[in-house]
């Protein structure tokens, strides 16, 4: 990979907290696939990294992510032996399936595959003012890498499919009023507050316990509620054997900042 393809999407550790930064100003942070996969490679460094507790996605300028670079569409052929199979959900996806809490910063445009980005992400803030669009329809394209599955999630079917079919452009205080970003801020308090809430997940919430909620969201919003209850039975009676627990009620009862263990991966 180029020091170029690097530049453009930048990762910075400051304490517990990793940022990631969609930055190619000459395109807006339109996505190619070599950033697609970094993006992916970045948040499994994260996952793996025990410093990190947190992790924020930004965009650089006035564009979180426009989507795909829609100049390498251009020339694909027609032709379906013309596409390759390839799994880059993962890497779009690579949010969901991090053990660690990943907070999308939207600090502007955000569409197509930007779009998908953000709605894999555990939570998301906006600018005042910043427009979304899903825009797959106006370009021909279907419901991608499993928005189809995450919009519905988050906004519910009607409003899914609303802004699935008509693509049409809405802003932030629409975004919230739907459901679908948890907070709108000024443009230029968004950095702070996204940071500072990211450092209170970091403090106060135990990495095991944010890692397995994670999983449980998932899993269970396909089981029943009597699938889901007995699953969760058994995760909490196996979570009385970790250090987290004697740690949580320490903290509480000595009234000061939890010091939980790093997260140790899928076999905690």
């Amino acid at each position: 990979m180029t020091q170029s393809d690097l530049d453009t999407v930048r990762y910075a550790v400051d304490g517990a907290i990793a940022t990631i930064t969609f930055d190619k100003p000459g395109r807006g942070n339109a996505m190619n696939q070599e950033m697609q996969v970094r993006y992916g490679a970045l948040l499994g460094e994260a996952s793996a990294d025990p410093r990190v507790r947190a992790v924020v996605v930004t965009g650089s300028g006035r564009s979180f992510c426009p989507g795909a670079d829609l100049s390498l569409l251009e020339g694909i052929s027609t032709s379906t032996a013309a596409v390759p199979e390839h799994e880059g959900f993962r890497d779009v996806l690579a949010a969901a399936y991090a053990d660690v809490p990943v907070v999308a910063a939207i600090n502007g445009g955000c569409a197509g595959l930007g779009f998908v980005i953000a709605c894999a992400a555990d939570i998301r803030f906006a600018a005042a003012g910043a427009k979304f669009t899903t825009a797959f329809a106006r370009r021909g394209l279907i419901a991608e890498y499993g928005v189809a599955k995450l919009l519905p999630e988050l906004v519910g079917r009607g409003r899914a499919l609303d802004l699935l079919l008509s693509g049409r452009t809405f802003t932030a205080e629409q975004a919230h009023e739907y459901g679908l970003v948890q907070e709108v801020v000024p443009a230029e308090e968004l950095s702070l507050r996204t940071h500072a809430y990211a450092v209170e997940l970091a403090t106060y919430s135990a990495p095991r316990s944010m890692a397995l909620m994670k999983r449980q969201v998932i899993r269970e919003a396909g089981l029943s509620l009597e699938e889901s209850a007995r699953e969760a039975t058994a995760l909490m009676f196996d979570s009385f054997s970790h250090p987290e627990l004697p740690e949580g009620l320490a903290s509480w009862n000595e009234r000061r900042p939890p010091n939980f263990p790093p997260y140790q991966g899928h076999s905690s």
